[in-house]
């Protein structure tokens, strides 16, 4: 109701404006002398009714009285502008050309610009308006606040943005109409020269990149806010390499993808993250066209409670599949996976099963039951000096648990069935490398005679997961040191969850059977050096506040990861960052025997977990010394 009241308001005011500017017009124009007036007065009340019913008409189809126009911007600026202007085009047409006197033009020049005064004026205001409450009830909250909360509005932070486009504007203007958040702008730096000197949004652009130390001296700043949501990493690592030592906190705005309403507030205004500063700009999928294989259809994603599974699962769900089978080990993690996507998909049909892909009577029953078309393959064992400890583990639930699921798949008629496996499987030393590596074979030999569509993805290490090494600097930090780190040259290959999560999504729908596709994820980075930055970022120095100290390489580690074996080399695929290895299927129909002998190496409690390595790298390497897996990298460095 209030809607409509406020509806009829503005076309009652729009109608008021109208006879407002004409008459306006025509004051101006005879130089208030009314009887000259009259004889234009005379026309414009014959055709009064139909000028209000078009110009009104027009601004309907412009949609003025369905905007909530507290909300206004530039883009309804320029609405009111060209509506105005088509109607007091018609306004000219109907006055002048249609009077066999004429009609001066100079009145409907007048009436045009002094429509578009009133209509925009009125509407603009209402934005200005709000803007005005919001800031005085935010300061009247400030002054009824307690007095603890008075004596904390002395601590005022002084904020520096960077990055005076436009979501630096936006920020600019969210922290001027939330005073309560206690942080004041003191002006932007931007390294465009054009912009230098320049007032943008009521704070002045007081320089480049370059002199951001001396005007954080200088004007006593406390915060910067990194407001660029589309740079790329190497950015961000030299903004914030510039604010070591200036004892400030850095701030940043989420990534351009993860702002996907478009909306910048100072909620969103957050610390520093490590993926902020992975040393390439991440790798997007186009998934509108790509993920359509996955509407409609019956998917099963195994591992669903693990930090792969769960984002696969959500990125599934945004397709619409037909069921979301659910499969994991853990009740507690299935649990938290299938209530958050029932909040955020109440429509789709989700299934959580608890299963444990060793156990092939049950997975065979769920394959009978639910006859998934699509299979995403993502539990597994993953921790390497755990697996060391544990390699019948390792070996029975990444070869037997995934034999279990292919088997299942290739029998019910699954069409695609993705792998999940990593970089460690490339001349593995360890035994948790060594059973994805079997894994990877035995989905080679799978899919040389099925109609399923077997292949695997390999990547890296994957930024914030579980187990992962960042959480554990995290809490070592927290605990005040020290961090440590196995060995000083340690690399790795690093990726985010999302990043990992397309590439699998992008090679279910570009398989076409036995492929292992490998995401191109730049220079590996040094272990230390992301300890170090983890540490900046949480307000410390290395080595001074935090110590790093370095604990030597753990059993079934390497100090450089490969993505490629010298076997295997690399061919392109239709995604310029995606590759696909070129080896051929290491067994055929010698399956059975390679599964005895897994099975063997499984039963043998103390000799097995070595046995196992040392067989799986004789057959999957031509050059099985540690010494000859640099130059192995090397090779394979210059294919990216």
């Amino acid at each position: 109701m209030g809607h409509r009241i406020g509806r009829i308001g503005f076309i009652l005011g729009d109608i008021v404006f109208i006879l407002l500017s004409l008459a306006l017009a025509l004051i101006i124009r005879f130089d208030f002398s009314f009887s000259r007036t009259l004889p234009y007065w005379n026309i414009i009340l014959g055709r009064l009714p139909v000028l209000i019913i078009i110009r009104l008409w027009i601004y309907y189809i412009f949609g003025f009285y369905n905007r909530l126009w507290q909300f206004a911007s530039v883009r309804e600026a320029l609405i009111i502008a060209l509506a105005g202007s088509l109607a007091s085009s018609i306004d000219y047409l109907i006055l002048h050309t249609l009077h066999p006197a004429g009609f001066p033009r100079s009145i409907i020049f007048m009436a045009w610009s002094l429509n578009i005064f009133f209509a925009g004026g009125i509407r603009l205001f209402l934005r200005m308006r709000r803007e005005w409450a919001h800031f005085a009830e935010a300061n009247k909250q400030i002054v009824q606040a307690d007095l603890e909360q008075a004596a904390s509005l002395d601590d005022v932070h002084r904020v520096l943005i960077v990055g005076a486009g436009e979501a630096g504007v936006i920020v600019a203007r969210e922290l001027r109409a939330h005073p309560e958040v206690g942080q004041t702008v003191v002006g932007f730096i931007d390294d465009d020269p054009s912009k230098q000197g320049y007032i943008v949004a009521g704070y002045r652009v007081l320089g480049t990149t370059l002199d951001l130390s001396e005007l954080v001296r200088s004007n006593n700043v406390e915060e910067i806010i990194i407001a660029m949501p589309s740079a790329p990493g190497t950015v961000i690592r030299q903004i914030v390499r510039a604010c070591d030592g200036l004892g400030v906190k850095v701030l940043t705005l989420p990534g351009v993808y993860e702002l996907l309403d478009g909306k910048v507030d100072v909620s969103r205004i957050r610390e520093i993250g490590i993926q902020d500063l992975l040393r390439r700009e991440e790798i997007r999928v186009d998934l509108e066209e790509i993920g359509l294989y996955l509407s409609g259809k019956k998917v099963l994603v195994t591992g669903a409670g693990g930090s792969i599974g769960q984002e696969l699962s959500r990125q599934i769900a945004d397709f619409n599949p037909g069921k979301l089978i659910l499969l994991g080990h853990g009740e507690n993690d299935i649990y938290e996976i299938n209530i958050n996507l029932q909040v955020a998909f109440p429509d789709l049909n989700i299934i959580p099963v608890i299963a444990d892909i060793r156990n092939d009577e049950r997975i065979d029953w769920i394959f009978s039951l639910y006859k998934p078309d699509v299979v995403f393959h993502a539990a597994a064992h993953k921790h390497v000096p755990l697996m060391e400890l544990n390699p019948e583990e390792a070996i029975c639930n990444n070869i037997f648990g995934t034999w279990n699921v292919a088997c299942s798949a290739k029998q019910y008629g699954t069409e695609r069935f993705v792998f999940i496996s990593t970089d460690k499987a490339v001349n593995p030393m360890g035994v948790m490398g060594c059973s994805k590596r079997g894994a990877e074979i035995l989905i080679q030999a799978l899919a040389k005679n099925s109609r399923t569509k077997f292949m695997a993805v390999r990547f890296g290490n994957v930024l914030g997961s579980r187990g992962s090494v960042i959480p554990l600097f995290k809490q070592q930090i927290k605990k005040g040191g020290p961090v440590t780190v196995t060995h000083p040259d340690m690399v790795r290959y690093f990726m985010t969850i999302p990043e990992a999560v397309q590439l699998i999504i992008q090679a279910a729908a570009m398989g076409k059977g036995g492929e292992i596709f490998i995401l191109d994820m730049g220079k590996p980075v040094k272990i230390v050096d992301l300890a170090q930055d983890l540490i900046k970022l949480s307000g410390f120095e290395p080595d001074i506040d935090i110590e790093i100290v370095f604990t030597g390489i753990r059993p079934g580690e390497k100090i450089f990861e490969e993505l490629l074996t010298a076997e295997e080399g690399a061919a392109a695929t239709m995604h310029e960052r995606i590759y696909v290895a070129k080896g051929e299927p290491l067994i055929d129909d010698n399956i059975q025997e390679f599964l005895n002998m897994c099975r063997r190496f499984a039963e043998d409690d103390h000799e097995g977990g070595r046995a196992f390595v040392n067989w799986i790298r004789k057959i999957t390497t031509s050059k099985g010394t540690d010494k000859d897996m640099p130059q192995s990298m090397g090779k394979m460095g210059g294919t990216f």
